[in-house]
Protein backbone atom coordinates (compact mmCIF):
# COMPACT_ATOMS: atom_id res chain seq x y z
CA UNK A 1 0.00 0.00 0.00
CA UNK A 2 1.30 3.21 -0.81
CA UNK A 3 1.59 5.82 1.37
CA UNK A 4 -0.05 9.03 0.85
CA UNK A 5 2.95 11.93 1.41
CA UNK A 6 0.66 14.92 0.67
CA UNK A 7 -2.80 15.58 0.96
CA UNK A 8 -3.90 19.31 0.35
CA UNK A 9 -8.20 19.41 1.32
CA UNK A 10 -10.17 22.13 0.03
CA UNK A 11 -7.36 25.23 -0.29
CA UNK A 12 -8.12 28.89 -0.79
CA UNK A 13 -5.45 31.37 -0.88
CA UNK A 14 -5.16 34.64 -2.27
CA UNK A 15 -2.90 37.71 -2.03
CA UNK A 16 -6.05 39.92 -2.58
CA UNK A 17 -9.69 38.93 -1.87
CA UNK A 18 -11.25 40.03 -5.24
CA UNK A 19 -8.59 37.39 -7.06
CA UNK A 20 -8.05 34.34 -5.27
CA UNK A 21 -5.43 31.81 -6.33
CA UNK A 22 -6.98 28.99 -4.87
CA UNK A 23 -10.10 27.91 -4.42
CA UNK A 24 -11.37 24.85 -2.89
CA UNK A 25 -8.34 23.51 -4.36
CA UNK A 26 -7.66 19.76 -3.47
CA UNK A 27 -4.28 17.40 -3.98
CA UNK A 28 -3.48 14.25 -3.47
CA UNK A 29 0.05 12.51 -3.70
CA UNK A 30 1.03 9.48 -2.97
CA UNK A 31 4.57 7.80 -3.07
CA UNK A 32 5.76 6.41 -6.26
CA UNK A 33 3.20 9.14 -7.87
CA UNK A 34 4.73 12.24 -9.66
CA UNK A 35 2.48 14.73 -10.70
CA UNK A 36 3.04 18.07 -12.64
CA UNK A 37 1.74 21.57 -11.54
CA UNK A 38 1.71 23.59 -15.09
CA UNK A 39 -0.03 27.26 -15.54
CA UNK A 40 1.10 30.73 -16.77
CA UNK A 41 3.51 32.68 -15.12
CA UNK A 42 1.12 34.05 -12.46
CA UNK A 43 -0.93 31.48 -11.90
CA UNK A 44 0.25 30.22 -8.09
CA UNK A 45 2.56 27.38 -8.95
CA UNK A 46 5.20 29.08 -7.08
CA UNK A 47 2.46 30.23 -4.25
CA UNK A 48 1.39 26.61 -4.48
CA UNK A 49 4.92 25.29 -3.44
CA UNK A 50 5.32 28.13 -0.44
CA UNK A 51 2.06 26.64 0.93
CA UNK A 52 2.94 23.46 1.14
CA UNK A 53 6.32 24.41 1.93
CA UNK A 54 4.55 26.26 5.21
CA UNK A 55 5.96 29.77 4.35
CA UNK A 56 2.49 31.25 3.18
CA UNK A 57 -0.49 29.71 5.40
CA UNK A 58 -3.91 28.99 3.89
CA UNK A 59 -6.84 31.11 3.95
CA UNK A 60 -9.26 27.46 3.73
CA UNK A 61 -8.31 24.29 4.07
CA UNK A 62 -5.65 22.30 5.21
CA UNK A 63 -2.50 20.60 4.02
CA UNK A 64 -0.94 17.20 5.35
CA UNK A 65 3.03 17.42 4.30
CA UNK A 66 5.51 14.05 4.85
CA UNK A 67 9.36 15.41 5.17
CA UNK A 68 9.85 17.36 2.37
CA UNK A 69 13.12 18.95 0.51
CA UNK A 70 13.10 21.12 -2.82
CA UNK A 71 14.87 21.61 -5.94
CA UNK A 72 14.55 25.24 -6.76
CA UNK A 73 14.28 26.88 -10.44
CA UNK A 74 17.32 28.94 -9.35
CA UNK A 75 20.57 26.97 -7.86
CA UNK A 76 22.35 30.13 -7.48
CA UNK A 77 19.80 31.36 -4.65
CA UNK A 78 19.34 28.04 -3.24
CA UNK A 79 23.25 27.49 -1.87
CA UNK A 80 25.02 30.32 0.32
CA UNK A 81 27.71 32.51 -1.69
CA UNK A 82 30.99 32.01 1.14
CA UNK A 83 30.50 27.56 2.07
CA UNK A 84 31.38 24.97 -0.33
CA UNK A 85 29.10 22.74 -1.91
CA UNK A 86 30.42 19.94 0.26
CA UNK A 87 29.88 22.53 3.69
CA UNK A 88 26.51 23.14 2.74
CA UNK A 89 25.20 19.63 2.19
CA UNK A 90 26.91 17.90 5.17
CA UNK A 91 24.86 20.29 7.13
CA UNK A 92 21.58 19.23 6.06
CA UNK A 93 22.10 15.82 4.56
CA UNK A 94 23.39 12.42 5.59
CA UNK A 95 26.54 11.93 2.55
CA UNK A 96 25.53 7.78 2.63
CA UNK A 97 24.58 7.64 -0.78
CA UNK A 98 26.43 10.70 -2.77
CA UNK A 99 28.86 8.22 -4.92
CA UNK A 100 26.34 6.62 -6.28
CA UNK A 101 24.33 10.43 -6.75
CA UNK A 102 27.53 11.91 -8.42
CA UNK A 103 27.54 9.10 -10.49
CA UNK A 104 24.05 9.51 -11.57
CA UNK A 105 24.63 13.02 -12.42
CA UNK A 106 27.76 12.94 -14.17
CA UNK A 107 29.20 15.02 -11.07
CA UNK A 108 32.77 15.26 -9.81
CA UNK A 109 33.43 15.34 -6.52
CA UNK A 110 36.15 18.47 -6.77
CA UNK A 111 32.73 20.43 -7.70
CA UNK A 112 32.20 19.78 -4.12
CA UNK A 113 35.07 21.60 -2.75
CA UNK A 114 34.03 24.53 -4.45
CA UNK A 115 31.74 27.70 -3.80
CA UNK A 116 28.94 28.31 -5.52
CA UNK A 117 29.98 30.73 -8.29
CA UNK A 118 32.73 28.64 -9.43
CA UNK A 119 30.21 26.37 -11.25
CA UNK A 120 27.86 27.14 -14.01
CA UNK A 121 24.57 26.98 -13.80
CA UNK A 122 23.95 23.61 -14.84
CA UNK A 123 26.85 22.01 -12.64
CA UNK A 124 25.41 24.06 -9.65
CA UNK A 125 21.42 22.88 -10.60
CA UNK A 126 22.93 18.84 -10.06
CA UNK A 127 24.80 20.01 -6.96
CA UNK A 128 21.28 21.19 -5.41
CA UNK A 129 19.35 18.11 -6.84
CA UNK A 130 22.46 15.83 -5.32
CA UNK A 131 22.14 17.55 -1.64
CA UNK A 132 17.22 17.41 -2.18
CA UNK A 133 17.90 13.62 -2.75
CA UNK A 134 20.52 13.11 0.08
CA UNK A 135 17.81 14.65 2.40
CA UNK A 136 15.81 11.54 1.78
CA UNK A 137 12.63 13.29 1.82
CA UNK A 138 8.99 11.47 1.16
CA UNK A 139 7.94 14.43 -0.50
CA UNK A 140 10.32 16.21 -3.71
CA UNK A 141 9.15 19.41 -4.26
CA UNK A 142 10.57 20.16 -8.16
CA UNK A 143 10.79 23.55 -9.12
CA UNK A 144 11.62 23.87 -13.02
CA UNK A 145 14.71 21.24 -11.80
CA UNK A 146 15.41 21.03 -15.02
CA UNK A 147 15.91 24.89 -16.86
CA UNK A 148 19.76 25.23 -16.16
CA UNK A 149 20.33 21.58 -17.84
CA UNK A 150 21.32 21.09 -21.55
CA UNK A 151 18.27 18.89 -23.18
CA UNK A 152 20.65 15.75 -22.84
CA UNK A 153 21.50 16.08 -18.93
CA UNK A 154 18.12 17.49 -18.46
CA UNK A 155 16.98 13.30 -19.63
CA UNK A 156 19.03 11.79 -18.18
CA UNK A 157 18.42 14.17 -14.61
CA UNK A 158 14.87 13.22 -14.97
CA UNK A 159 15.07 9.58 -15.60
CA UNK A 160 17.25 9.53 -12.54
CA UNK A 161 14.74 11.17 -10.36
CA UNK A 162 11.96 8.69 -11.57
CA UNK A 163 14.18 6.05 -10.64
CA UNK A 164 13.83 7.11 -6.93
CA UNK A 165 10.08 7.47 -7.00
CA UNK A 166 9.58 3.84 -5.23
CA UNK A 167 10.71 5.82 -2.10
CA UNK A 168 9.01 9.04 -2.28
CA UNK A 169 6.42 11.16 -4.12
CA UNK A 170 7.58 14.17 -6.83
CA UNK A 171 5.51 17.24 -7.62
CA UNK A 172 7.05 19.55 -10.47
CA UNK A 173 6.54 22.56 -11.56
CA UNK A 174 6.94 23.08 -15.38
CA UNK A 175 6.10 25.47 -18.51
CA UNK A 176 7.36 22.29 -20.42
CA UNK A 177 4.01 20.44 -21.33
CA UNK A 178 6.24 17.82 -22.86
CA UNK A 179 8.41 17.00 -20.26
CA UNK A 180 4.82 17.24 -17.91
CA UNK A 181 3.10 14.80 -20.52
CA UNK A 182 6.37 12.60 -20.58
CA UNK A 183 6.73 12.07 -16.86
CA UNK A 184 3.31 12.55 -14.60
CA UNK A 185 1.33 9.97 -13.70
CA UNK A 186 -1.45 13.30 -13.46
CA UNK A 187 -0.57 16.92 -15.18
CA UNK A 188 -2.44 19.74 -13.39
CA UNK A 189 -3.22 23.36 -14.99
CA UNK A 190 -3.90 25.78 -12.38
Amino acid sequence: MQNTVLEIKNLSFGYTKKKPLFENFSLRLKQGELKAIVGESGAGKSTLFELILGNLKPQNGTIKVSRVSEIFQDPYSSFHPSYTLLHQIKDVASLDNLNSLMENMSFEYDLLLKLPHELSGGQLQRASIIRAMLMQPQLLLLDEPTSALDNVIQLEVMKMLIKNLDSMGMLLITHDMDLASWCADEVIRI
